[in-house]
């Protein structure tokens, strides 16, 4: 019966549901992520939810997944989407009745390197202030978790207990079974042909048993992910990777042991590896020329029928980490091998998912790219379904934005980057490091050859973007607008010009004295108010007209054609040569933002914090009337009160500095978390923003912030430290008055 589809679609139909013709949420795909939405939304209320698996659950890469969990996640966000998977994998036998297979014996990251330590340390910083339990553990205690190991190259290790493994086989049939338990319809096999928008704003969803009318889309397919774009014009950026595990069969030391070891990750030898009933399992990642991409399947597509199929296993292209795993454990040497599993999973650009609405597509929402499926699954559903619910995100999660992508993330691109996330999995991760596979792209702004061999560039969705400017000697080194018109029938219409418009900043105390040279415009403060736009036209530019804005100490940002950027550049160059005109980058504006108390987009605020506590309520005006968006939300949050406020901290620090995310201790308690930080040269000392408890913000208040395994001592200070070009003039001004 199973391999006949029409015999097996009739009996589902039969016994499990009759077809539905309209739905509130369709979701395409049937592996973990998909069928965990799927249970999110019916558990959430949702009353027609309906998922479609064009064959059977778990077909694609769930089924061979080596079903790691873990806490640990090296960024901020995502360690939320971590813990709620665990959480909701630890109850979700007891709520369904399905065992789902779960092992939790901890995990190790394992350090044999002074470098590694110091990564371990940077770490925890980062972790105290999350649930998430994490211990930085000496080689002794490493061993006693692990008596298997050969200890003569461990330093340290990263401990989190409650880690493991799971079988993702299991926990998908267990969400399966509590997404019908609270309504969902699944329906398999049912391939998606066709997906059609309506006027409304819905969904025609074609198959070859029925059409459905849904309000909303969701696209959980997996390597199938690119396919189902290609239905609406999207060529999504995903791409298959072969990856590879080693099974072993029994290995009498680890039968033998009392209770089971936990999963360790050898980041020196880039492999993971744990217990598999009495034997081993280990999977390496390859270096990037060693590795195999499937890209033959972004050309000509998912070979038809393919769903619970393997690759051929190539067992010398591992053996380097193979001889690696075996020198760390050496029970391996002996053990016999009985299953190389080397299947596809999918990997995006930059490694992470893309989460989230997709602009351009009306109501149509994308959960593909997981190249961790298992353990994204179910706070990705959660995190999903309370959006879509709600109609807002619980919580940031912007770095999985699936709109971070664009035209310039083309094949050549997204097959070199793909290689190289893969490829570099387990090198030691640096702050602000900069990675050069496939760049740059097509997104080149008009001053990029004059530029790039004077400055280190950074890369911002596509563009090249100068991080720090050498001198001579050194080496260079949401909301969500479419739904807002849709919903709000405003005449609007949207166009992205990302790529046609370049910005230049022009910034400190004589920005106005140069750029007066090169307009008839009136420049200044009386004539061009702080936060004004105006459109100008500038001596020797061939454009028509420039549209140039005043934002304070921030300085003068002017906006231009590409064409027109080399000349514009140039001719502010010229004219500012008289006062000493320089560039800079990214981080010497990150440091004098700080230096101003100016808040930053994506640290101090973002969608985890609000206005008021961020201390931005200069720039709010509850009392007038527009019911602008938010302001109920606002007038609560001041009604209810501040739990914490956002304060500036000044540092005695050494050789480190601040960047953001590092934990807050008080009296050997966690009291809160930096944003981001730098080192001042205008005050020389370290500074930073930090979230801490209303009660701790008082000028004065000190507290200790941790970095690279030790606490240094921190001060809440008045902000800011330098005074912005404004408040220095209406102080001089003031000053002359009394004079």
């Amino acid at each position: 019966i199973r391999r006949d589809p029409k015999v097996q679609w009739g009996i589902r139909l039969k016994f499990h549901s009759r077809w539905k013709d309209t739905a509130d949420t369709v979701i395409i795909g049937g592996g973990c992520v998909g069928v965990s939405l799927a249970y999110h939304l019916a558990k959430g209320g949702m009353k027609d939810v309906v998922l479609l698996e064009k064959s059977e659950l778990t077909a694609g890469s769930t089924w061979h997944a080596a079903g790691l969990t873990a806490y640990y996640h090296p960024g901020i966000n995502l360690k939320k989407v971590h813990y709620n998977s665990i959480k909701l994998y630890e109850t979700l036998e007891e709520e369904t009745g399905q065992a789902v297979g779960f092992h939790q014996p901890g995990s190790i990251r394992i350090a044999s390197t002074a470098v590694r330590v110091d990564e371990l340390k940077y770490q925890m910083a980062r972790a105290h202030w999350h649930p998430t339990p994490q211990f930085l553990i000496t080689p002794e205690r490493v061993q006693e978790l692990f008596p298997l190991l050969n200890m003569d190259k461990v330093l340290a290790g990263l401990y989190n207990p409650g880690d493991g493994h799971i079988d993702p086989y299991s926990l998908t049939m267990a969400l399966a079974a509590g997404a019908r338990m609270y309504g969902a319809q699944i329906y398999n096999p049912a391939p998606v042909t066709g997906l059609t928008p309506t006027s409304e704003g819905t969904w025609d969803v074609q198959t070859p048993h029925g059409t459905i009318r849904a309000k909303r889309i969701v696209n959980a397919t997996g390597f199938w992910a690119r396919e189902v774009g290609n239905l609406i014009g999207f060529q999504h950026p995903t791409i298959p990777v072969h990856h590879q595990y080693v099974v072993t069969a029994t290995v009498p030391e680890v039968k033998a042991l009392k209770t089971e070891l936990p999963v360790i990750r050898d980041l020196e030898g880039s492999y993971y590896l744990r217990q598999e009933r009495d034997g081993l399992l280990f999977g390496p990642y390859e270096k990037m020329e060693k590795m195999v991409l499937q890209d033959s399947w972004v050309r000509d597509g998912v070979p038809p029928g393919f769903g619970k199929e393997l690759f051929e296993s190539d067992l010398d292209r591992i053996m380097d980490h193979v001889e690696m795993a075996m020198e760390m454990v050496p029970v391996l040497k002996t053990a016999d091998i009985i299953n190389i599993v080397s299947g596809p999973i999918t990997y995006t650009p930059d490694l992470l998912p893309m989460v989230g609405p997709h602009q351009g597509a009306s109501n149509y929402w994308t959960a593909i790219g997981f190249g961790y499926g298992v353990i994204h699954a179910g706070g990705i559903g959660k995190f999903l379904s309370d959006w879509i619910i709600s109609g807002e995100p619980p919580y940031d999660l912007i770095e999985c934005d699936p709109n971070r992508y664009g035209r310039w993330t083309d094949v050549p691109y997204m097959c070199a980057k793909a290689r190289e996330s893969y490829g570099y999995n387990n090198v030691v991760g640096f702050p602000k490091e900069e990675r050069f596979a496939g760049r740059p792209t097509y997104r080149t702004s008009g001053v990029y050859n004059l530029l790039k061999d004077k400055a280190s560039m950074g890369f911002h969705s596509g563009w090249e973007q100068p991080h720090w400017f050498c001198k001579d000697g050194d080496d260079a080194g949401y909301k969500w607008m479419e739904k807002e018109i849709m919903e709000g029938g405003y005449e609007v219409d949207i166009k992205n010009v990302t790529e046609d418009f370049g910005v230049l900043g022009v910034a400190g105390p004589s920005a106005r004295k140069v750029l007066q040279k090169i307009t008839d415009e009136d420049l200044s403060d009386a004539g061009f108010k702080f936060l004004h736009c105006k459109t100008i036209k500038l001596a020797g530019i061939p454009t028509q007209a420039i549209r140039i804005s005043y934002t304070g100490e921030l300085g003068w940002e002017l906006y231009m054609e590409q064409k027109d950027m080399a000349a514009l550049y140039q001719a502010i160059m010229a004219a500012g040569q008289e006062e000493g005109i320089d560039n800079f980058g990214t981080y010497a504006m990150n440091s004098m933002r700080l230096e101003k108390g100016f808040r930053g987009w994506g640290a101090e605020m973002n969608c985890d914090t609000n206005p008021l506590e961020a201390g931005l309520e200069y720039f709010i005006k509850l009392n007038k009337p527009a019911d602008f968006i938010g302001k109920a939300a606002l007038q609560e949050v001041k009604a209810q009160g501040l739990k914490r406020k956002l304060s500036y901290l000044t540092m005695d620090t050494d050789n480190v500095d601040p960047e953001g995310n590092e934990t807050i201790w008080l009296n050997g308690k966690v009291v809160g978390n930096t944003t981001s930080g730098a080192y001042s040269y205008s005050t020389q000392q370290s500074l930073a923003f930090a979230y801490l408890p209303v009660e701790l913000c008082s000028v004065g208040q000190k507290v200790e912030v941790e970095m690279l395994g030790r606490k240094y001592a921190a001060m809440v200070v008045q902000e800011p430290l330098v005074l912005t070009e404004p408040t220095r003039t209406r102080l001089q001004k003031k000053s002359k008055s009394k004079a």
